[in-house]
Order: C-alpha cells, then structure tokens, then sequence
C-alpha cells in the first residue's frame, strides 16, 4: 500500500471513530431551576419536561437544582449552567454578569403572558390590606422572596414598601427571606403573619396541597410582572440553540404534554427577548433612585450627580420602551 492510499485509510477511520464517537457521546447540558420551593418538588415537577427535552432534541440534559436563586447565576456566570428557567431579576442578573440572554418565556395556564406579586395572610388574620400591614409592621413578622426574587423582593419592594417610605428589613418585628414554597406554608401555619409571593407559587400549592392554600388570604396584588424568562449562554453553540428554541416553542400542543406544563401551572412557551427585562431595570432603577434620594449621609453635589446618573439611564430605557411599541 503506498502512502497516499495508507493516509487514506487512516482518514476513512478517524472519521468513522469520530462520527460514532459524537453520535454515541451527545452534547450535555446542565438545565438550571430556580428555587422557588424545595429541590425534591421542582424535580417531581420538572423532570417529565427535561425528560421529553432529552428525547425530542437528542442532548443530554441533567436538572440543576441550587439552594438559591445565586447558585442558579453564578453557576450559569462560571458556564456550569447553559441553559435555565428564571425570574426576571434573576435573569437580569443572568444576562449582566452571567453572558446569559432571554430566548423564551412561559405563558400561564390561563395564557397571561406575566404573573403578580402577592401579599397573604391567613385566612383568619384580622389583617385585610397593604395598609393593615403597613400600619401594624412593628408587630408583625414578615417572609420576603430570596434577594434576587422578582415578585418576592423586588416588586413589592417598589410598589408595597419603598412606596409608603417602609423599610421592611428594619421595620418590622421580624423579617427573614427563604423561598415561595417556604413562605407560603409558614403563613398557613401561622408562623409568619404575612408573607409577599409569586401568584403562580400560589397555583402551584392548589395543586400539591390544597388544604394548605385554602388556609390562605390575599390582601395585596402587584400590577402584571412579565412571565418567567428562559434564559441561556449566549455562547452556547447555534445548532444547540436551535434544538432547545425548537423543542421550548413547541412544546404543549398535545394532551400528555399540556399535563406536564399543568404541573408547572403554565399552558405553553413563547419567543422572548432581552426587552422583556426593561420594566424590572426601570424598577431597579427607581428603588436605587429613592434609596438616594433619601441617604442624608450623601453630599448635596454627590446626591445630585447619583440621580442625575439614575434618570439618564431611566430616560434611556423609557426611549427603548418607546421604540419597541
């Protein structure tokens, strides 16, 4: 055999190796979840989806569960996440440090594309508003969402707190921070009085027990919150991307799979973007606006410059907002 031919041969087997090798070896991907309740729920939940992801796509895909809605960021930041299911500030976080990017979102199962953030009571607690609470907040104790919960933390931290000049973490008698789950199951055993949480964390305790939502009472609803963002690497390669656009846009349509999203309280997924994160940047910005506006400690030059800082960047995201329409 001359040497050409030998070269020839030797190709001819490296491909074939290297072809059975990809084929026998599919891309793996670690799916992040973000812990809106206990890791073992979010499983049981979301296991028959990752299952039908493995199956429609041919990627490997492994469930990421982390004690808070960080771990879900930071492992995403360090690309030991490449793809996840987030809340919006947890997916702002995402995409500003984490070189995440918005390609979907899930739509509930009434089909709003959004959800609220909510304040509950028991049902026999002799609170019955925002006011209530407001005026009853030195003797009351109080479960917020984790720091990067949208509708536990930053969206009644806006429109509840900073809007009546309240500093829940010091106000109250006691305030701790854990997850939806977690909160709403102390607010039905009477060991919070009031909690702030996600409606569809609420849906979600219809479905599990229903005997511990019916132990619940909603005094405080959010204006609509965009729904849950699906966010993945932006350097995650385009024939993956596809793959995992395709299979999210198109899951639900049949009866088994409208089941597995019922679980999840949602009805399908829709096409999203990194705009769907302007209003919670705008929000973000108008509590970082007010927490200036009133630091005494601050010079009369520096407290100026801060917010005209604030209001550039808040007239630039209203200009996008603008732009969109």
């Amino acid at each position: 055999m001359n040497r050409r031919a030998t070269l020839l041969v030797l190709a001819t087997t490296a491909s074939v190796w290297f072809n059975q090798s990809t084929h026998a070896q599919p891309r793996e991907l670690q799916m992040g979840i973000i812990a809106t309740e206990s890791s073992a729920n979010l499983k049981t939940a979301w296991q028959p989806l990752i299952d039908d992801l493995q199956k429609q796509t041919g990627l490997k895909v492994n469930a990421f569960f982390a004690p808070d809605y960080a771990g879900v960021i930071e492992a995403m930041r360090f690309n030991k996440v490449q793809v996840a299911w987030m809340g919006n500030k947890s997916g702002m976080e995402a995409v500003d440090r984490a070189n995440g990017e918005v390609f979907g979102k899930v739509v509930s199962v009434d089909g709003t594309q959004g959800y609220w953030s909510l304040m509950i009571v028991h049902k026999d607690s002799p609170l019955k508003s925002l006011d209530d609470v407001i005026k009853a907040r030195a003797n009351l104790t109080l479960g917020m969402g984790e720091i990067n919960s949208t509708s536990g933390t930053l969206v009644p931290g806006f429109y509840a707190w900073a809007a009546h000049k309240v500093d829940p973490a010091k106000e109250f008698e006691r305030a701790a921070r854990s997850n939806h789950e977690s909160n709403i199951l102390a607010v039905a055993s009477k060991q919070l009085d009031v909690a702030t949480v996600a409606s569809d964390g609420v849906d979600r305790m219809k479905i599990k027990m229903p005997e511990k939502a019916a132990e619940l009472r909603e005094i405080w609803r959010s204006p609509l919150i965009p729904s849950d963002p699906l966010v993945w690497r932006k350097d995650l390669d385009e024939a993956t991307k596809k793959k995992l656009r395709d299979f999210f846009l198109a899951y639900g349509k049949d009866a088994r799979e409208k089941e597995v999203l019922k679980t999840l309280t949602w009805s399908a997924f829709v096409k999203s973007d990194n705009q769907q994160l302007t209003p919670i940047r705008q929000l973000e910005l108008a509590r970082e606006r007010a927490k200036v506006d009133a630091d005494t400690a601050l010079s009369a030059d520096d407290k100026a410059k801060k917010l005209k800082d604030i209001d550039q960047r808040l007239a630039e995201l209203a200009q996008q907002v603008a732009l969109a329409k």
